[in-house]
């Protein structure tokens, strides 16, 4: 589509561009400006957001896999960390777009990498559109995690999942255990508001760790450090809980 402008973000616009995510959602406005707080910081380590001038969730965000947030070991690789086009805008090939601009940076690493899932899940890139462009997969980590690249030299290094994040499960055995980060608006709310008010209401123990570091992020016990929750130790989803969720995973895991 033309007549659309590309904007990278950056310490100077951060604070006057939209991040796109949670235009509309009163309840994530804090999580809204700790996403802008935590893009700030990573800009120093490499880490881009890229964006048409639209009024929508049309972005991608992508770093140098050794500074990325994730357990992954990929030396050289550029990691695309979040690509969403939504609603209208699906189709138009801004999402094509947006995928050149990152092969373009990463025109002197070894490759691209991505995590994916083996179907559709909320809250993750879909692999279809990987696999249209090249990308194959390398590895997977229970229960349905994979990882897809595209390698762009020759002897590029096979990425994997860090030993650590293989398993699906975490070391707190009983209770529910969630942990986030900022790297997404909705984290916030919906880890220390809803899932909360949920357990609470249930009467199950909760514990809430939140990622700070890229390192506690690159040890974390699955490829999603977002947002993850455990029950009885044992990974059930990276989606955000709500109310109305909740009982379905909570009842899958028992």
């Amino acid at each position: 589509m033309e007549g659309y402008e590309l904007i990278t973000l950056n310490k100077e616009n951060i604070e006057t561009e939209h991040i796109c995510c949670a235009l509309t959602n009163k309840n994530c406005a804090a999580g809204y400006q700790a996403k802008k707080n935590w893009l700030s910081a990573q800009f120093e380590d490499g880490y881009t957001f890229k964006k048409f001038n639209i009024r929508g969730k049309v972005f991608i965000e992508y770093v140098p896999a050794e500074n990325s947030w994730l357990p992954i070991v990929a030396p050289n690789y550029m990691l695309i960390n979040c690509f969403w086009v939504s609603g209208k805008y699906k189709g138009n090939g801004l999402g094509t777009q947006l995928y050149e601009a990152c092969l373009d940076d990463a025109k002197d690493k070894d490759g691209l990498v991505v995590v994916t899932a083996n179907k559709k899940q909320p809250f993750m890139s879909e692999k279809k559109f990987f696999h249209k462009k090249g990308f194959q997969l390398c590895d997977t980590a229970l229960p349905y995690f994979e990882l897809w690249y595209k390698p762009l030299k020759e002897n590029a290094v096979r990425p994997q999942f860090k030993s650590n994040a293989k398993e699906g499960r975490c070391d707190v055995p009983k209770g529910l255990s969630v942990y986030y980060t900022n790297a997404c608006p909705f984290t916030e709310y919906y880890t220390n508001v809803v899932l909360v008010e949920a357990a609470k209401k249930r009467s199950i123990p909760i514990q809430i760790h939140k990622l700070k570091t890229k390192e506690q992020a690159q040890n974390h016990f699955v490829p999603h450090s977002i947002y993850s929750v455990f029950y009885n130790g044992k990974f059930i989803t990276q989606q955000m809980l709500t109310e109305k969720s909740f009982d379905k995973y909570i009842k899958v895991a028992k």
